[in-house]
């Protein structure tokens, strides 16, 4: 129970990999809040569900003061909302890059920033952030989601160096092909797959639990000496 006494908020936490990570931090005794969008799908495994809409700065502060007056904290954040809208450069539309954009990298922007006064001022505090494989991959027809993650890296970069005085650490998880959240879908297409299982030194696609455990990982105090990092977490694709 490394994690007993400590408030989490995972944002995007009701599903996918998000949902993965909620269950990994409540299991080793964190209270989990997962802030989402919609409220109706329950995580379970005790973890408290929150509304919060992470593209606007004034639900992101809401939902920070709410959980700080409740349960404490936050002295972990987790940002992990996101989406993804393929298509090549020359038909995407702007709505949906800007769509991609404000949820992937503004997003991270806002959760943390409305984090920030209450993780600063608890011992140890953690902000971790949610890249991807294709953050430093280029993938042909996933423009938006390519620059927004491969922007989130250097957004936690920037605010692991402004943080470290405070004593908090800032670091980013970048999942390979996961069979979890959003991986499932490319996995599940035959034809793309088929070109990109040789590609994976560990012959298999990773599974949720496996980045729950690195998230975990980097919201303990077994990662103190741990900042500024991009943990990937892909089987050795890269």
């Amino acid at each position: 129970m490394k994690l007993c006494g400590r408030t989490a908020v995972v944002t995007g936490g009701t599903r996918g990999l998000g949902r993965d990570v909620a269950l990994a931090l409540a299991a080793e005794g964190a209270t989990v809040v997962a802030a989402a969008r919609e409220t109706a799908e329950d995580p379970g495994g005790g973890v408290v569900v929150l509304k919060a809409d992470v593209t606007a700065p004034d639900s992101m502060r809401t939902l920070m003061d709410t959980v700080h007056e409740r349960y404490g904290g936050p002295h972990i954040v987790v940002a992990n909302a996101g989406l993804s809208r393929p298509g090549p450069v020359a038909r995407l539309s702007v709505e949906h890059w800007t769509e991609v954009v404000d949820t992937n990298l503004h997003g991270v922007f806002h959760t943390v920033r409305a984090a920030l006064p209450y993780v600063s001022e608890s011992p140890g505090g953690r902000v971790i952030t949610m890249s991807s494989l294709l953050g430093s991959r280029a993938m042909p027809g996933a423009a938006a989601y390519c620059a927004s993650k491969a922007a989130v890296e250097a957004f936690t970069q920037v605010t692991a160096l402004e943080l470290a005085a405070d004593g908090v650490t800032v670091n980013c998880v970048a999942p390979g092909y996961i069979d979890s959240g959003m991986g499932r879908a490319l996995i599940g297409n035959e034809e793309l797959w088929a070109r990109l299982a040789p590609t994976l030194a560990a012959g298999r696609p990773g599974t949720g639990d496996e980045v729950a455990r690195a998230v975990l990982f980097l919201a303990s105090a077994d990662s103190s000496y741990i900042n500024g990092q991009v943990l990937r977490v892909d089987g050795g694709v890269l």
